[in-house]
């Protein structure tokens, strides 16, 4: 019973040791994340490996692993920029962004885990302003905004391509212009639209017009050329054709032939 002391005090040190040992030396990623192994006595960093994939590992307890989320990201990023002219415009748009997987570890290396901080809002706020100072305010509120956009995912793209970053997508979601600019335009647009409806108007009613007018045309061309054609023996032979057929009505008549002032048949008494 007196050693049971001594042994017991031993056991617990060890069990408690490796316990600490164990945890430190095992670690769990999880899904939609990536490990990358640091060695205290073999390098620092691990860049010529791939980095830890999800599940369980284990690693040396004097060793560490920085997790780091691979899925694709979001980042919403607000900010003042200046137009063309000089004023002031505020811009808001969304980034979506992933770490490169295969170089994760050089991320780590030169950029460390503030990486989006240190790199990527930087490079779309260098962006965002190079490219809406090329545009007018009147461009950046209606006609311009798709090509916006793209211009500032292109030349962010090239900012960060050699960091480690892959870009996915950039998106403007909102450009806020100042109140006085913002209803100068809209009063601009306005009068545009009522100008163009006026303009369409106008060419509707001068089409219209000009359909009347070769209508007319040609109803006037067929009664000249109508005209033209009907002679008096061509108005005479009609005549005889009319009188023959009302000759043949059952009604009573006498029918003097060549008797009218015109030459035409003379019709006599019609019961």
């Amino acid at each position: 019973m007196d050693k049971l002391p001594k042994i017991a005090l031993p056991a617990l040190a060890a069990i408690i040791f490796l316990i600490i040992f164990a945890s430190r030396s095992t670690v769990t990623i999880g899904s939609g994340e990536a490990g990358v192994l640091y060695k205290y006595f073999g390098g620092g960093v691990v860049t010529d490996e791939p980095p830890l994939g999800e599940g369980f590992h284990l690693v040396a307890p004097w060793n560490k692993v920085f997790v780091y989320e691979v899925r694709q990201q979001e980042q919403l990023e607000k900010m003042n920029v200046l137009s063309s002219n000089g004023l002031d415009i505020k811009l808001e748009a969304s980034v979506w962004f992933q770490p490169k997987y295969e170089q994760l570890g050089k991320l780590h290396q030169e950029k460390s885990e503030q990486y989006i901080e240190r790199v990527l809002l930087p490079a779309i706020r260098s962006a965002a302003r190079s490219v809406v100072g090329r545009y007018t305010p009147e461009q950046l509120y209606s006609s311009k905004r798709d090509a916006i956009q793209q211009e500032i995912f292109e030349e962010t793209q090239k900012i960060v391509e050699d960091q480690y970053i892959q870009l996915n997508e950039v998106l403007v979601r909102d450009v806020t212009l100042p109140p006085t600019i913002k209803d100068a335009i809209e009063r601009k647009l306005k009068q545009e639209q009522e100008s163009l409806e006026y303009e369409f108007r106008l060419v509707t009613a001068e089409k219209e017009a000009e359909k009347v007018r070769i209508e007319a045309q040609g109803k006037a061309d067929a009664n000249r050329i109508l005209s033209a054609s009907l002679t008096d023996k061509i108005l005479q032979d009609k005549g005889i054709d009319a009188t023959l057929k009302l000759a043949e009505s059952p009604n009573a008549k006498v029918v003097v032939v060549g008797s009218g002032d015109d030459g035409l048949p003379l019709i006599l008494g019609n019961n």
